[in-house]
């Protein structure tokens, strides 16, 4: 049978107030402190979590919900924000809505029956109306690589119109002005920061914007696979492309090799997101490298934040924007125009 509390006051002669105010993180006697460890010790006494949730109305788990665990980016993240909450003796409940809108709302009732006391999310939605159940319960909730206009919340972004712009400022600085961007579609808060930062190069160098040049789609491998072949087979091709995420990255290089088109020889190309796949294509790629670790970090830091002042004097914050600076892998994979 499970070692119990009172069997810690049998064994140390403690009040329960006294053990129970040490199990819960409070300040007693160090003579105290040493009797109750060494009998948890020789007990091999485990707290019961959910009795504690109950009677304190905390779980000690955040809730992280992401759009797939196919991509290397959330993948990352998540298990990041899970390493800095154990630290903090925090558990998680990660869900993963599969990009479904629908699935989404439902994962966040999933978590909110599952008494947690924060939630950490990456938007598949284009409003805030899924996270409703937990604004009405006061939970704190912290987004990440997105942000909505209907309402506010602690957000933690990277400067993606800057992150874009850099990238293709660098192709004209090569040289190039048949620039070419593979991104995602309007719904995507990302994708139209970045396509912003896009425009705002080749406007800002006097180069036209070429419609057939701005490939829209879904965030996928399957989207840069199709968009590529799309580009290299137009008459008047461009002589530079811009992935704008990890998997449109990895779809164009894919179609460049079924196709045997050399780069930057044929054509020049900058991706972004994966500071690792610069190292294992050849040539080396250009990337635009987010600061996963440190979105990851600042993501946790925040929701903690939040829960120590709910715990001292309310919900009632004003929310932060978190907005990070990404930085430039060189590679090997652009070519000078003269």
């Amino acid at each position: 049978m499970a070692a119990t509390i009172r069997d810690i006051r049998n064994r140390t002669g403690l009040s329960l107030a006294t053990i129970s105010k040490y199990l819960n993180g409070g300040n007693v006697l160090p003579e105290n402190r040493k009797a109750i460890a060494e009998a948890i010790e020789e007990l091999h006494y485990e707290v019961n979590e959910v009795a504690r949730g109950l009677a304190t109305q905390k779980s000690r788990t955040i809730g992280v919900l992401i759009q797939t665990f196919d991509n290397i980016f959330m993948g990352s993240i998540v298990s990041n924000i899970e390493r800095i909450l154990r630290e903090h003796n925090y558990g998680t409940i990660v869900c993963d809505c599969q990009q479904d809108k629908k699935l989404e709302e439902e994962e966040i009732h999933f978590l909110l029956g599952k008494r947690v006391d924060g939630i950490i999310t990456i938007p598949t939605a284009g409003n805030a109306g899924y996270l409703q159940a937990a604004v009405d319960r006061k939970i704190p909730i912290v987004l990440l690589d997105r942000t909505f206009t209907d309402q506010k919340f602690d957000s933690i972004l990277v400067d993606n119109v800057e992150a874009a712009r850099g990238a293709v400022q660098i192709l004209i600085d090569h040289g190039h002005t048949r620039i070419a961007i593979i991104c995602g579609d309007d719904s995507e808060y990302t994708a139209r920061e970045r396509l912003r930062g896009y425009c705002t190069a080749l406007e800002s160098a006097n180069i036209d914007i070429e419609a057939s040049y701005i490939k829209r789609g879904k965030l996928s491998t399957a989207h840069g696979y199709e968009s590529m072949k799309e580009l290299l087979a137009m008459k008047d091709r461009p002589s530079a492309v811009f992935f704008s995420n990890y998997e449109i990255t990895l779809g164009g290089i894919m179609a460049i090799n079924e196709l045997h088109v050399a780069f930057p020889q044929e054509i020049s190309l900058i991706g972004f997101d994966n500071f690792m796949l610069s190292k294992v294509i050849n040539p080396k790629l250009w990337m635009v490298n987010q600061p996963m670790e440190t979105i990851a970090q600042q993501a946790a830091e925040l929701m903690l934040k939040r829960l120590e002042e709910s715990g001292k004097k309310g919900e009632d914050y004003e929310p932060e924007t978190i907005i990070l600076p990404t930085d430039m892998v060189e590679g090997e994979s652009i070519r000078a125009l003269s």
